[in-house]
């Protein structure tokens, strides 16, 4: 019996060494058809291995090129896709292309000065105010974010959108009115949420006839308990 470190090195290991042994005996098949059969049932057995991944769009096309890779690319059938060439596996996959520059306020982010340069490039305008204002208020999340152990003045954001504008974008009064519009609508948005002060709460009738009901009947317990009483206290002074 030999350890798994005693046997070659696979090239996929995670089809395991059954399913590699598989592919050497179909390079030792002599006849080709026999050899196109074996493929075959050996891409069904691949398959069986990753369930999941049947509804993917190139799964088949993915195995095929399992099986190539796997057989060294000396196993000759009639492959129903054009499989990947052994030369580009050593290929270095492509370079994903970063977006270079560094950020003015690393806690807004890239976005934010792409926003702000949108702004600065508007006419002036009602739709150019809100737009600022919305940046202003995303402004002041991200720096909460950023350093939510102190609060964020306007002056600081005012300041800050400034710099990052080059002094294109001001906050405005107007601006700064918006902003607080914008603040008191979807705050009172959030905390009237599935609430209504009107509506009486759920059970809130039955409850009180409920009570009303059990402070009756101890009325009339402690009603009775006392003409009891009255009629026994009397008799005594009778006697």
């Amino acid at each position: 019996m030999k350890y798994n470190t005693q046997e070659r090195k696979m090239p996929l290991p995670e089809y395991g060494r059954s399913i590699q042994r598989m592919v050497d005996h179909a390079l030792t098949i002599q006849d080709r058809a026999e050899r196109q059969r074996c493929a075959n049932t050996i891409i069904q057995v691949m398959g069986n291995i990753f369930p999941l991944l049947r509804d993917m769009p190139d799964f088949q096309h993915k195995l095929w090129d399992h099986l190539a890779i796997m057989a060294d690319f000396k196993l000759d059938i009639d492959y129903p896709f054009e499989v990947i060439k052994k030369n580009h596996l050593a290929e270095p996959p492509m370079q994903i292309p970063y977006t270079q520059g560094p950020i003015l306020f690393r806690h807004y982010g890239r976005f934010i000065e792409e926003l702000v340069e949108e702004a600065a490039m508007m006419p002036p305008g009602e739709e150019r105010n809100n737009l600022v204002a919305m940046i202003c208020n995303q402004m002041k999340k991200s720096y909460l974010a950023y350093n939510n152990k102190d609060g964020v003045d306007d002056y600081k954001i005012a300041m800050d959108l400034e710099e990052i504008s080059q002094g294109r974008v001001i906050m405005t009064e107007r601006i700064h009115d918006l902003m607080m519009e914008r603040t008191e609508v979807f705050g009172n948005m959030k905390g009237n949420k599935g609430n209504n002060i009107n509506a009486p709460e759920p059970g809130k009738e039955g409850k009180k006839e409920a009570k009303k009901s059990n402070n009756n009947n101890n009325n009339n317990n402690n009603g009775g308990g006392s003409k009891k009483k009255k009629k026994k206290n009397a008799n005594r002074a009778n006697s």
